[in-house]
């Protein structure tokens, strides 16, 4: 019996599940690990944008998919094509075996929790610049404080992850790897959060991202700030930050596995193209999987010595299309979905050629947030932002009349988020 089935929009039908679509996920509002058709509305959305869709027999609920041989119109019979069947997907509770899965309740709007973000951001920012200032200076590693310090942050995206996302790319910090480890937390949590991670685990990836790069406090700091290539012999000595990160981890006395896990893996590759232990796959502990992910979307959307930052989308698109050879498909894809194309934070033009910036994602309508305008379409500074919801502007058929034409890299005609005022 054929497993997938490529069906028409005009033939679709309630209790499908749709596991693929006739254009890349990422140009459409809907989820990219596949989801139900639970009503008419559900169909509605995908024949405005794609012709065909991709059926998963296996996961719909039958007789539904059956209905999709007959026609639903006038001029063309219904069609109905096999394809080959994709890599096996698999299940979250199975990639995360022995922890509780359950999903979140948005608890909190933006406007709410965005002043509580900002004073744990605050909290956690002074306290890991001190923690880590003792550590290069030889002392322990203060993990009562650090574990402490990251709880407010943690409850603050398990009640909304956009306020936090907001405060993080607002918030300037002068020494790249210490905004790393909290950029790269942010977004872990957030991620543990989407896949219905408990509590304690969110607290675990939160801890594992601000530690998995502490190691590079006993790394001459002119090698890490090089803006030239390095030799072989000098990037052996970085990736060895990987060693040193172990070693302080085991000396402040932590026992936490995940947490030693994303420090000791966070640059192994699903593909096995890592280091230090060439891992692959299922070898790589499922947390390390998570920070490597976090790990490199973080970099590559931030300003460093030697590259300059990629725009959210673009890396996004670089993820995507690296899946299941640098990272497991089903996290990047769950990623993708905790964060979106355009996360709160991120610069964008708007088709009527106004520049703002992504204030509330709402993940479900993740190409249609809600945007703080700085520019008008010449432009020129604003006297006074204003908020749009790119979701209500539409016209009387309801169709969108202002949408996102692309995302901006960071500082883009001179904006500095940092002294933007909500």
């Amino acid at each position: 019996m054929l497993k997938t089935l490529k069906v028409w929009t005009t033939d679709l039908d309630i209790g499908m599940y749709v596991s693929g679509l006739d254009r890349p996920w990422l140009e459409t509002p809907f989820f990219t690990q596949g989801f139900f058709i639970k009503s008419a509305e559900d169909i509605e959305r995908l024949r405005e944008h794609c012709e065909y869709v991709l059926v998963d027999r296996r996961r719909s609920i039958e007789p539904t998919v059956a209905r999709a041989r007959r026609s639903r119109t006038l001029n063309r019979p219904a069609r109905v094509d096999s394809i080959s069947t994709e890599r096996r997907r698999q299940p979250i509770e199975q990639i995360f075996q022995g922890h509780m899965i359950q999903p979140y309740a948005e608890d909190a709007d933006w406007e709410e929790e965005r002043p509580r973000a900002e004073a744990a951001m605050d909290t956690l920012v002074q306290d890991v610049d001190e923690i880590f200032d003792e550590v290069g200076e030889g002392e322990k590693l203060n993990i009562v404080r650090l574990r402490k310090s990251v709880e407010p942050i943690v409850d603050s995206i398990a009640r909304n992850p956009d306020a936090a996302l907001w405060v993080a790319r607002l918030k300037q910090h002068d020494r790249y790897t210490y905004k790393h480890s909290l950029g790269a937390s942010i977004w872990a949590v957030s991620l543990g959060r989407q896949l219905g991670l408990p509590k304690h685990d969110l607290r675990s990836l939160s801890m594992g991202c601000m530690l998995m790069d502490v190691g590079k406090l006993r790394i001459d700091p002119q090698l890490l700030q090089a803006e030239r290539e390095l030799t072989t012999e000098e990037m052996a000595e970085v990736a060895s930050h990987v060693n040193h990160g172990l070693e302080i981890v085991q000396e402040s006395g932590i026992l936490n596995q995940d947490v030693i896990a994303m420090v000791a893996h966070h640059h192994e590759r699903y593909d096995g193209s890592g280091y230090p232990a060439g891992l692959r796959r299922n070898e790589i502990p499922p947390f390390a999987r998570i920070a490597g992910i976090v790990d490199t979307y973080d970099a590559i959307t931030s300003a460093r010595s030697y590259a300059e930052p990629v725009s959210p989308s673009d890396a996004i698109k670089i993820l995507y299309r690296s899946r299941d050879t640098d990272f497991q498909a089903e996290l990047v894809e769950a990623f993708i979905q905790a964060i979106g194309i355009y996360p709160a934070g991120t610069l964008v033009e708007l088709s009527s050629g106004e520049v703002g910036v992504v204030v509330a994602e709402y993940r479900t309508r993740r190409l249609r947030p809600k945007v703080m305008v700085l520019l008008d379409a010449q432009k020129n500074r604003l006297r006074q932002s204003r908020v749009v919801d790119l979701q209500e502007l539409r016209d009387a058929e309801g169709n969108p009349t202002v949408t996102i034409k692309c995302s901006l890299e960071p500082e883009a005609y001179g904006i500095d988020l940092s002294q933007i005022a909500v």
